[in-house]
């Protein structure tokens, strides 16, 4: 039986590691070939005598299992805190026996996700010298516990340090558990307060043990690969000194929450380059959520088709509802598949989706041609010395193929000891990565690659020079090669440079919406800092304490989210999910702080628009101040989940409680998002938002539209008062389109404004006019 597989983000690792994006062939079970491994899914938990549910779970597989079969050699995990299930091994009929039994949900086979600072947060405004930021005012994020799902952790490092830290939180149930180079005793303290590792799912579907030395890899809570390190050092580092990557980023180096404390869950592996089993992603979400985190960085995302959130192949959506349910914030990677439209993951309307956007600096690289011209490029080149040498490229007859970057390869003796300039044919970074290493190793000193101003070359530090121009430049380039008798170029060491007028833009690989699943479900909801960040990875030497790296990839974007998250988690600490997501949507920047528009990457460049970045680029500052919020719990939810149309019985399953949907339909319009989406709109439509003050006592906002011409937006009343006895507001939004075409989404916003603080929502709208077909 073929095994599903999905994506894991982690587009910057393949760039560090040289690793190749490949087809991550079918799992065998060769240990019995007619067993699999199953979830069994049973729903909110009906009591919380955690033995007792172990004891039925048992029970209930004893009931399908043969007479001279016991349980616990089948059973994988018992999930028994956020939620009531089971993996075991089971045959296909096995399988359907058990999913026809009352208290069951659903039956699923297991499933694979395959692998995919020191500016960004003063970039953030969260500079640590400024004591009116809500760095300080939260105190650095203080009491709050950030999880991360990733591939582990390297504790030894001085970013994970606890000098400034007090008493760990005494609600903290989590352990840190030992194993492979990784004493549980030592590897934590008060920073790393928490460390498990998952990898029974991963070996039941797999046949047989993981063998982690034949992998690279431990059996243990280390990081092998060092992405889960990194992303936890963005998310809550501590402060280091003199960081830099061979000399380029210099500055210190820290999280967004230096104060909050770390906890982390091992589940993916570098079996086949990196698989995350759907059995061990779920025992990370329940044992999380009863180890007592407030905030949980994913940075893992599905393949394309999304599943349903009611589906339970979906591990991350069914995780997250029951965590957002117990008030633990769950933030998620966008993906990595951009720039194409509705390629977004993570939908659901629970968890929070971050795209990646670029920051205020870059690495100017000197190109001087033999006629004394100079012209700078983009590489991130750390050689001390220049490379001087004959310019060449690749001249082919017309009646040849065009040698493009990637069609290079390391038997082209003509490369030898010049530099080679090549024009590239494609976004395809692992083929580009190739063609580069082909430079190298045939003896070329160094290569400069014109590509589209859109496709940024997103390159790994080191001291061979690879320096990215524009097709335009490169032309110029090309133009000097071919006019000169000896064409002569020199390549001087990259700098770092920070500020005016490099620009904010959304990345070329984010992934944008609309939501392929539910397209009146605005995603992604916010974008954050996810190109060249720097932060910690393994030395891969535990004697050492400081490596760092630059990566790249909405994995990197997503931890400084939940760093925002925990920083405002630790300043109000009961505000829900949905009250910390929606000050942080209608707070963001849709304009760049120096003022001028936001760009989304892409063919071609275009200004960024709601499913480029949601709210926008995330401005931490302001959210902790919002002065409206647009909250939502778990009847929000299950509203939403009743306007998707999904069975009664699914619902309930999920839920608490039994759930009856409306006779009548809920509007999916309706659900209490702080932003609008209508993919359809036919006739004039009504829709309803709420409001709950949480800035001044006495309040009046008055609304403010700002729309395209064709789309006509009101709202009523256009003015809302608070006072001590009326703290929450709703109103309606009648939306209508003169237009008589069908065409693509018209976006505009609704902002509420009291003078000081502006609470503006993304609008986006699509009409649609029906076809007549006589």
């Amino acid at each position: 039986m073929n095994t599903m597989i999905m994506s894991f983000v982690l587009v910057a690792l393949l760039q560090i590691l040289r690793m190749h994006y490949h087809v991550l062939p079918a799992l065998a079970a060769v240990a019995d070939s007619n067993r699999n491994v199953y979830i069994v899914y049973m729903g909110k938990r009906q009591h919380h005598d955690v033995e007792l549910l172990t004891e039925t779970h048992h029970d209930m597989l004893a009931s399908v299992l043969g007479s001279e079969e016991t349980p616990k050699d089948f059973m994988i995990y018992s999930y028994k805190y956020g939620f009531s299930g089971f993996a075991a091994k089971m045959t296909k009929d096995q399988a359907q026996k058990l999913s026809e039994l009352p208290d069951v949900v659903h039956v699923t086979r297991n499933r694979f996700y395959k692998l995919k600072t020191t500016r960004s947060w003063d970039y953030l405004g969260l500079s640590s010298i400024s004591l009116s930021n809500l760095l300080n005012k939260s105190k650095m994020g203080n009491g709050v516990i950030i999880g991360l799902l990733d591939t582990g952790i390297w504790p030894e490092l001085q970013v994970f340090n606890d000098e400034t830290l007090g008493q760990i939180p005494s609600r903290w149930k989590g352990v840190c558990e030992s194993g492979e180079h990784f004493d549980g005793a030592k590897a934590c303290n008060r920073k790393l307060i928490g460390a498990r590792y998952f990898v029974r799912g991963l070996e039941a579907e797999y046949g047989q043990l993981y063998n982690a030395s034949e992998n690279d890899d431990y059996m243990s809570p280390r990081d092998p690969s060092g992405h889960g390190t990194h992303t936890s050092s963005i998310a809550g580092g501590s402060f280091v000194a003199n960081a830099s990557c061979d000399g380029l980023g210099l500055g210190t180096v820290r999280g967004g929450a230096p104060g909050a404390r770390l906890a982390m869950y091992k589940v993916c592996w570098r079996l086949y380059g990196g698989v995350c089993a759907d059995a061990d992603v779920l025992k990370g979400f329940d044992e999380a959520i009863n180890d007592g985190v407030d905030v949980l960085s994913v940075s893992l995302a599905a393949d394309m088709p999304l599943y349903s959130e009611v589906d339970h192949r979906g591990s991350i959506s069914i995780g997250s509802f029951h965590a957002v349910e117990r008030g633990v914030t769950v933030v998620c990677a966008a993906g990595n598949a951009g720039p194409s439209a509705e390629t977004v993951q993570n939908t659901a309307p629970w968890i929070f989706t971050v795209a990646a956007s670029t920051v205020d600096r870059s690495f100017p690289t000197p190109i001087t041609l033999g006629n004394n011209h100079t012209i700078i490029g983009q590489a991130m080149f750390t050689g001390k010395d220049t490379v001087s040498a004959t310019l060449v490229y690749p001249e082919v007859s017309d009646l040849m193929v065009t040698r493009f970057c990637e069609s290079f390869s390391s038997g082209d003796d003509w490369m030898v000891g010049k530099v080679v300039l090549c024009f590239a044919s494609d976004y395809n970074q692992s083929l580009l990565d190739d063609g580069i290493s082909s430079v190298k190793k045939a003896g070329g000193l160094g290569v400069i690659v014109s590509r589209s101003a859109s496709n940024y070359f997103y390159s790994s530090v080191t001291n061979f020079p690879c320096v990215q121009v524009t097709y335009e430049i490169g032309t110029q380039i090309l133009y000097y090669i071919r006019s000169a008798s000896n064409p002569q170029v020199r390549l001087s060491p990259s700098r770092t440079y920070i500020g005016k007028p490099i620009s904010t833009n959304v990345a070329y690989f984010s992934s944008r919406g609309p939501s392929s699943n539910a397209p009146a479900i605005l995603k992604p909801d916010i974008a954050a800092p996810g190109v060249q960040i720097l932060a910690a990875i393994p030395t891969f030497d535990e004697t050492t304490n400081g490596a760092f790296a630059f990566l790249s990839g909405t994995s990197m974007a997503t931890p400084h989210v939940s760093g925002i998250v925990a920083l405002l988690k630790s300043l109000y600490q009961d505000w829900s999910p949905a009250a910390i997501k929606s000050a942080i949507i209608t707070t963001a920047l849709t304009a760049q702080q120096s003022g001028g528009p936001i760009f989304a990457e892409g063919e071609p460049p275009k200004l960024a628009d709601p499913f480029d970045f949601g709210g926008g680029i995330v401005n931490p500052n302001n959210a902790a101040d919002p002065g409206l919020v647009y909250d939502m719990n778990t009847e929000d939810y299950v509203q939403y989940l009743c306007a998707m149309g999904y069975s009664n019985s699914d619902i309930s399953q999920v839920t608490e409680h039994p759930i009856t949907c409306p006779s009548k339909q809920p509007s999916i319009l309706d659900v209490n998002l702080p932003s609008i989406t209508i993919p359809s709109l036919k006739k004039p439509t009504i829709l309803t938002r709420t409001v709950t003050n949480v800035g001044p006592i006495n309040s009046k906002y008055k609304a403010n539209i700002e729309s395209t011409s064709g789309i006509n937006i009101a709202v009523k009343p256009e003015t809302l008062i608070f006072n001590s006895k009326t703290k929450i507001i709703s109103f309606s939004v009648m939306i209508t389109s003169t237009l008589n075409v069908n065409a693509g989404y018209y976006f505009g916003s609704l902002t509420w404004t009291d003078g000081v603080h502006v609470v503006r929502s993304p609008i986006s709208v699509r009409t649609e006019v029906a076809e007549s077909i006589f």
